[in-house]
């Protein structure tokens, strides 16, 4: 089973994971810049997630070694490896577990320890689009509308809407599988685990996700771990403030 991709540019093997219910799409932007900085870019779906294979299997490590097999399929070596959130979490996982095939690591506004599941309102949100009576955009607009109060991220949901065929719109996401694994996506990084490479975390400066006192925790895992902050930036940080993103990574890179 193979994860879908998108492979922008050519040079040094860039990968990026993207965070839950998102897809590569959310990094195109970026992902188109780093390919005229001379990497090539490897945008990919997880599965569960975008036009990747649906699975009713879910946890990091199982991502971990979704990606491991992409690599090998596509013999990517040496890998740059950015994720966000949930991808970081997965990027993690995959440096901890295969320290060798990681040249450098990015983690954006994600910490190495458990978090709480807190995406219940959205998952609810989504649950409530019955398909056999939305038949346009708007309609699942309105309904989201119902629930979900921030624009940024109702149009981050509604990315996830395609049309099946010409009657009928479903999502892309394995909307049953994620509602009922959603614990897995705050599970901690294993105990004693260790990355010894590069490592750069980047926390939005408005988010949360990463506290002054994870930075304990974060060199524990990853003891050559550099901290940074966007500015003017939650939990998007890549989409709200992309170029001080860009130019931290640059820098980092």
């Amino acid at each position: 089973m193979t994860l879908h991709s998108q492979i922008l540019g050519s040079g040094k093997p860039f990968v990026i994971l993207h965070g839950f219910l998102g897809m590569s799409d959310n990094w195109k932007t970026l992902g188109n810049r780093w390919a005229e900085d001379g990497y090539e870019v490897h945008l990919l779906d997880q599965r569960n997630h975008g036009r990747s294979f649906h699975s009713d299997e879910f946890s990091y490590e199982l991502m971990a070694e979704d990606l491991k097999n992409y690599c090998e399929e596509h013999g990517l070596k040496e890998i740059i490896l950015l994720g966000h959130s949930m991808g970081g979490k997965v990027a993690m996982q995959f440096a901890v577990t295969y320290p060798e095939m990681v040249s450098k690591l990015i983690v954006a506004d994600i910490g190495p320890k458990a978090y709480p599941p807190h995406h219940q309102d959205i998952l609810k949100a989504l649950s409530a689009l019955d398909f056999s009576k939305i038949k346009s955009r708007g309609e699942a607009e309105d309904i989201l509308s119902k629930y979900i109060k921030d624009e940024g991220t109702k149009l981050f949901l509604l990315k996830n809407l395609y049309r099946k065929n010409k009657n009928e719109l479903g999502l892309r996401i394995n909307l049953p599988v994620l509602s009922a694994k959603i614990g897995e996506v705050g599970v901690a990084l294993p105990e004693n685990t260790i990355f010894k490479g590069d490592t750069l975390f980047l926390g939005g400066e408005k988010s949360g996700y990463i506290e002054p006192m994870d930075e304990i925790l974060i060199k524990k895992h990853f003891p050559k771990a550099k901290i940074g902050t966007i500015s003017n930036a939650g939990h998007w940080l890549h989409a709200e403030n992309p170029d001080e993103f860009y130019e931290n990574v640059m820098n980092f890179l």
